[in-house]
């Protein structure tokens, strides 16, 4: 009996094949920023402390992205115009975004979500 045992066991293991990495979270989303991109973590929905920092410094022209690190999907746009993130599926980041102009956001599908961001000349 422990025969047979130990031979399904290293049958098992064999079947393995050894490591494999792990799948990607979101096929096809921007790999995560670069070191000088500022990112803005999207936590879920609970109104202004949806986004993470909040508010959010940001110099003219430095590069920001949006990491959702919720279980669902959202989508960041600002209220003058300008930026739309598109849908951001759990834990995907958004492209790269150099900002003219600092002001506030929320999420499109739950507008409830609401972040802003400032001007850090």
């Amino acid at each position: 009996m422990r025969y047979i045992f130990a031979v399904v066991l290293l049958g098992s293991a064999a079947a393995c094949g050894g490591y494999a990495a792990p799948a990607p979270v979101n096929p096809g989303a921007p790999d995560p920023p670069a070191f000088n991109t500022i990112v803005i973590e999207v936590v879920g929905i609970e109104g202004a402390q949806s986004f993470k920092p909040n508010p959010s410094t940001v110099p003219a022209g430095q590069p920001v992205v949006w990491h959702n690190v919720d279980s669902v999907t959202h989508r960041v746009v600002f209220e003058n115009g300008g930026v739309d993130s598109g849908n951001l599926a759990p834990g995907a980041f958004s492209s790269p975004t150099a900002l003219a102009a600092a002001g506030p956001y929320h999420c499109s599908i739950h507008p409830e979500m609401i972040g802003r961001i400032v001007d850090g000349k």
